[in-house]
């Protein structure tokens, strides 16, 4: 098959060729028949040019022929550019011997020629200009219009934004853990179902906690026993002890008589200086050992007291010890922490558990948040209190940042937005949402909708489309929400741009669109 190029040149030759018959050699009403034999003749020889050219010739001698009055004597091919030459050179057979070549012409013959030499030149140039035409429509790339994504710029206000993805937790949930190392007994509820605050949700074994249990009771009945032991011993060295002082207060008394009595005596020398120093001494000695008993019950209380003091912070450790096991043997009973939705209960019997592995979730379905994650790129951008908007499905929630986790994780840092729609209809527990943090906001500027035409921000080539023709514009790109981008310069309202993928056209200026 030819090519549309191959196609236009072969029509060009045509024009062309028919013009030049009609500039030189006009053919009169009366000649049709011979002018259309020539289209004929094109029209069923029109793959070889030699033929072309003699038909040519030979539809211009008859016609020159015709209107000089001769008519031309040779036949054949030879016979043809023959008589062509003799035409062409005032000669001519024997039956037109008598014409001559330079007659007067009619001036109203001239008038004529030249009114179709006019029409013909105006022909040629109107053929020229299409074709001209048709061959920028078949060598300039085109486009349809629907099949890209052609948009108006417009003014408007746009937030700069920084996107993130985002999933959808409850305001409140709660995770059982397993307090001992042991395995499930029994499961009394299933997964997904919603539960009532101290509902049961599953048994744990718990025969070594009330083995431990019962094991410390015994222990602070020990304890107890010890008490009272020491209580009792006490009294009982008290009461022996105040036995003794009161024996020795008699002794002192006895002494200081008989000391007392021994003075005068001493002074009119009845009684000896021995005496009456040992029965000083007597005196002195009995006072020591009733001090010495008083001081023995002090230090007899507080030993005991100690002892007694000891005993019952050792019965509070046992009694501590043995809360806690009561309070392991009480988790061991699984029950809701509050009413919810149970969503997630580790439900195969006998299966084994170790100590603070989680056996039961229930979270809150009727409060949610929003915890984002991004790329710590991102990370100085970001502020407790920031506006965010929360997409998902069309629907658009508003909130606000409220807590920026600071630990980050391969890359990525989290944060925790509390919405203004906490009860929304649209939230469900692990929903994935899109989210938009608002960093800053632009009001009355030039905005057009976002697509892959766009590459972040700064100047960017963007095909305007103007009259059909998409011509590559450089724009200045500045803030985004992730739905529109503003436009600083390079463009002005009401202008139409192309904002989706056409990468493969970046090389050219200019894309015509076809509709």
């Amino acid at each position: 098959m030819s090519s549309p190029v191959a196609k236009i040149k072969h029509l060009l030759g045509h024009i062309i060729l028919i013009s030049a018959i009609k500039l030189f050699h006009p053919v009169t009403a009366e000649k049709a028949p011979q002018f259309h034999v020539y289209s004929r003749t094109i029209g069923n020889d029109r793959n070889d040019s030699i033929a072309r050219f003699r038909a040519v010739l030979f539809i211009v001698g008859r016609c020159a022929c015709t209107q000089s009055g001769i008519r031309p004597v040779f036949a054949g091919e030879d016979g043809l550019l023959a008589g062509w030459y003799g035409i062409c050179n005032g000669k001519a057979s024997s039956n037109n011997a008598n014409l001559h070549m330079d007659q007067a012409i009619n001036p109203e013959i001239i008038k004529r020629r030249r009114r179709r030499i006019g029409l013909v030149f105006a022909a040629c140039l109107i053929a020229l200009c299409s074709a001209a035409w048709g061959i920028n429509r078949v060598v300039r790339p085109s486009v349809a219009a629907s099949d890209v994504h052609i948009v108006e710029i417009r003014r408007g206000n746009i937030s700069n934004t920084i996107n993130a993805s985002g999933v959808v937790i409850p305001t409140h949930e709660e995770v059982v853990a397993s307090p001992i190392q042991t395995r499930i007994a029994k499961v009394l509820a299933k997964p997904g179902q919603h539960v009532a605050a101290g509902e049961l949700l599953l048994e744990l074994d718990d025969r070594a906690v009330r083995l431990a249990a019962d094991n410390l009771q015994e222990q602070l009945a020990q304890q107890e026993n010890h008490i009272t032991s020491l209580t009792l011993e006490l009294a009982q060295k008290n009461k022996q002890l105040v036995s003794n002082i009161e024996l020795l207060e008699l002794d002192l008394q006895a002494a200081k008589v008989k000391w007392e009595r021994y003075q005068p005596l001493r002074v009119s020398g009845v009684v000896s200086g021995d005496n009456y120093l040992q029965a000083e001494l007597s005196v002195k000695r009995a006072e020591i050992q009733l001090r010495q008993q008083r001081e023995l019950i002090e230090d007899n209380r507080r030993a005991t007291v100690t002892s007694i003091e000891g005993a019952k912070l050792q019965k509070n450790i046992l009694q501590k010890q043995l809360e806690q096991e009561q309070h392991l043997l009480a988790q061991s009973q699984v029950r809701a922490p509050f009413a919810g939705m149970l969503t997630s209960l580790l439900a195969e019997e006998g299966s084994s558990v170790t100590i603070g592995q989680q056996v039961a979730k229930v979270s809150e379905l009727s409060n949610f948040r929003i915890e984002a994650s991004l790329s710590d790129f991102h990370a100085r951008s970001l502020s407790v209190g920031q506006p965010v908007q929360v997409e998902q499905g069309g629907v658009i929630l508003t909130g606000r940042v409220h807590m920026i986790l600071p630990e980050i994780q391969n890359g990525t840092v989290k944060l925790l937005v509390e919405l203004d729609q906490p009860h929304h209809s649209m939230l469900r527990d692990k929903l994935r949402v899109d989210v938009n943090i608002v960093t800053e906001k632009r009001t009355d500027t030039l905005v057009a909708d976002s697509g892959p035409a766009f590459n972040g921000s700064g100047p960017q080539a963007v095909f305007v489309v103007k009259d059909g023709v998409a011509r590559k514009t450089v724009l200045d790109i500045g803030s985004s929400d992730g739905k529109a981008v503003e436009i600083l310069s390079g463009a002005k309202a009401g202008e139409r741009l192309i904002v989706s993928d056409i990468k493969r056209y970046q090389d050219l200026d200019s894309i015509r669109i076809s509709n």
